[in-house]
């Protein structure tokens, strides 16, 4: 009987381990099949606003995006507020909170309800996260639409020698010979072949460029000279210094000035 006993013990065992087996077979089959590799999608973002929106912000030429200037800067900068510029905000659950801001000398707006922002220097997108921010206290989920009514506008300041210096606005692509003639043109006294252009690239730093206006609009047989002139950009200033010759000509008579003296060297 003991002997019966054991063998059917025995038996159990190995069918128990026969259905085992493979089980734990394709256990170990599995560990040893690497897995598909997925990025995870960071902040839970899916289709285009996982790597799609991060590749095409670092874009050159995007709004905002650098880009290789012959004076430095940026390519496409997104307009930033400014004093007296004057601001529409909207909001899309909460139209008690709509009102028109303008953007005082200190750089400051007064906010309904909120209080005072500082907004000077910030972009569209970067002025309308801060007024959600600062309504967060007031609403749930503030939705706020932005509209910019009035705002500073873009100048270039051309001076020196040309017949109309003065303050322009700047409409479209200009460069640096079309604003001098927007200016009125050069007078006889100017030396068009040093004019410079100043440039501010920040508010302790101004880039200056010389351009040679002279090569520029000197007639050539093939092509002028107009693809070294630059393109402005808003606040730049133009200026077209006096030549040598203007500047001692009341000093010495004419005929003997001409005689020394060849205007073309100048």
């Amino acid at each position: 009987m003991k002997y019966l006993f054991k063998i059917l013990r025995f038996i159990a065992v190995a069918m128990l381990a026969f259905e085992c087996g493979p089980a734990a077979l394709a256990q170990g089959d599995a560990r040893q099949v690497p897995s598909e590799s997925k990025e995870p999608s960071p902040s839970g973002l899916t289709g285009a606003g996982v790597r799609g929106s991060v590749a095409t912000a670092a874009k050159p030429g995007e709004a905002d995006g650098l880009g290789n200037l012959s004076l430095g800067g940026q390519r496409h900068p997104l307009y930033r507020l400014q004093t007296s510029d004057m601001i529409d905000i909207s909001f899309t659950v909460a139209p008690e909170f709509n009102q028109e801001l303008i953007v005082q000398p200190d750089g400051y707006v007064m906010l309904k309800d909120a209080g005072m922002l500082q907004v000077q220097g910030l972009s569209l997108p970067e002025f309308t996260d801060a007024v959600q921010n600062a309504y967060r206290g007031y609403l749930h989920d503030p939705q706020v639409a932005v509209l910019l009514k009035d705002f500073a506008r873009p100048y270039f300041i051309v001076g020196g020698q040309v017949e109309h210096p003065g303050k322009f606005a700047l409409r479209s692509d200009t460069t640096v010979v079309e604003a001098v003639q927007i200016a009125g043109g050069l007078t006889p006294q100017s030396k068009c072949s040093q004019v410079v252009l100043f440039r501010r690239v920040s508010d302790d730093l101004v880039e200056t460029r010389l351009l040679n206006l002279k090569k520029m609009l000197k007639p050539h047989g093939k092509a002028s000279g107009l693809q070294e002139d630059a393109h402005l950009q808003p606040g730049d200033l133009v200026f077209v210094p006096q030549s040598t010759i203007s500047k001692i000509a009341p000093f010495i008579t004419r005929p003997s000035m001409s005689m020394y003296v060849n205007p073309t060297q100048f």
